[in-house]
């Protein structure tokens, strides 16, 4: 396991932390579980580094569909959002997450803590909170190799 912790102060170092971790992800993909209160900016974060990576779609949250597909930019991205899923629905769509992990594709799922912990496979999480002043943390945190020297990467 790998940690890497970033306060963001404005919305350029945001951008400057989503286009380096798009750098790092882009060529082979990942599965990244975002946790976070409402409006912490998990979303945001998605649209930065989608838009780091070449998406040129609208990126939405996908509250109200379960997923949205962006397929513009040289990887594919799926971005999931499991808060409006009641256990019996996240259990429902396990097997498809699951699927969504393997291969050269970028999956973001907000609402992680919805999974049950079913989410087993190598992936990185990724906290944000408010700090102070309207600041953000990010707090990332890589399972498995590929994710823990992804986390690495954004420490150098």
């Amino acid at each position: 396991m790998s940690n890497y912790e970033k306060v963001c102060k404005n919305l350029e170092q945001t951008k400057e932390l989503a286009a380096r971790f798009a750098r790092l992800i882009e060529d082979k993909g990942c599965f990244i579980n975002l946790y976070g209160e409402i409006g912490a900016g998990k979303t945001a974060f998605v649209k930065l580094v989608a838009a780091a990576i070449g998406v040129t779609e609208k990126v939405t949250s996908p509250s109200f569909v379960i997923l949205n597909e962006y397929h513009s930019a040289k990887i594919p991205v799926y971005h999931f959002d499991l808060y409006r899923l009641e256990n019996e629905g996240v259990k429902t769509i396990t097997d498809e997450l699951r699927e969504y992990s393997e291969g050269r594709q970028i999956t973001f799922v907000e609402w992680a803590e919805f999974s049950q912990n079913e989410i087993p496979f190598d992936h990185i999480k990724i906290n944000v909170t408010y700090d102070e002043n309207e600041a953000r943390k990010y707090s990332f945190v890589g399972f498995g190799q590929d994710c823990i020297n992804i986390v690495r990467g954004l420490a150098q």
